[in-house]
């Protein structure tokens, strides 16, 4: 089954944006993940998807954001985030019991999906609902103000980007990755996605892939136990239950970590998208965008092939 959402949740969601990165940030981790998948999950992936979505998680990853405007899907607005209850930039954290208590969040919305997308008992379009879902929302979870509930994850923050007014959630989404997607990357998510995944395979982001892979147990020392996407998996599959997952709220917390470091360090009203904010939000999008293509590949290699093969 869906998730479950109150009306009045979504009454009072329903003048949130939720847009993760942008229908082209969406894209690019999509492309991104295409790179690694192992065969299994290609040929799932391109049988599922089809024609339509050219066969690929690229162009498939906006879907959640387009369908949520629709009455049959309002209800999924709430999952595109988790509200943490912090205060950056002078602390930051997320809390499963604190900030998903109603289960209404990004992190219990990955494990619904992971669960649904290999239930062979489902219809062929609930598999493919599922997918796009799972494509979509891991990419959510690692735009920063995607895990953030500070002036409704920066959409009331008033800012300028490029000259023209809007806030700071969207400069986000899209206002940054605009100007250098257009300077550097042919204004094209398929030329982004390629340079990302070269320097995943041969440079600077290479020696950080097995960090990306691997989630530090929520309830032990970090130093005492690594946890695995095998052992988040393997654990939801085998079990009848919904249950909360390590390895998202490690990434939500990640995420969460910048809106202490860097997103809230704006000053005034100085233009964010042509100022040196632009030149310091912009490497870590690009890891972020990176990282989370990577981890989607690998999320949707050890459903459909055993491992991650990364």
């Amino acid at each position: 089954m869906r998730l479950t959402v109150t009306l009045a949740a979504c009454s009072i969601l329903a003048a949130r944006s939720v847009r993760g990165w942008g229908a082209i940030g969406h894209e690019t981790v999509g492309y991104v993940a295409m790179k690694f998948l192992s065969p299994k999950a290609l040929s799932f992936v391109q049988s599922s998807l089809g024609s339509e979505y050219s066969e690929s998680l690229g162009p498939a990853a906006p879907w959640a954001d387009d369908v949520r405007f629709e009455a049959a899907f309002s209800w999924s607005a709430p999952f595109h985030f988790v509200d943490a209850e912090d205060n950056p930039p002078t602390s930051c954290s997320v809390e499963q019991m604190r900030d998903c208590s109603s289960g209404t969040c990004i992190l219990s919305a990955i494990a619904n999906y992971t669960t649904r997308v290999v239930d062979i008992s489902l219809s062929t379009e609930q598999r493919q609902e599922a997918l796009k879902f799972i494509d979509h929302f891991i990419g959510d979870i690692g735009q920063p103000l995607h895990v953030e509930a500070v002036e409704v994850g920066g959409n009331d923050i008033n800012a300028v980007c490029n000259g023209e007014r809007t806030n700071l959630h969207a400069v986000w989404d899209s206002g940054i990755i605009n100007i250098f997607l257009k300077a550097q990357y042919s204004n094209s998510a398929i030329v982004w996605a390629n340079a990302l995944a070269q320097r995943i395979q041969t440079g600077e982001f290479k020696s950080l892939t097995s960090t990306w892979l691997s989630c530090s147990s929520t309830t032990e020392p970090v130093n005492n136990r690594r946890r695995s996407i095998e052992d988040d998996i393997n654990g939801l599959v085998s079990d009848a239950t919904i249950t909360p997952l390590e390895c998202p709220l490690v990434w939500a917390r990640e995420s969460n970590a910048y809106d202490c470091s860097f997103v809230f360090s704006y000053t005034g009203f100085s233009d964010l998208c042509t100022s040196s904010y632009a030149t310091g939000a912009q490497p870590i999008i690009e890891e972020q965008i990176a990282k989370q293509g990577y981890r989607l590949a690998a999320w949707l290699n050890v459903l459909f092939d055993g491992s991650t093969g990364l």
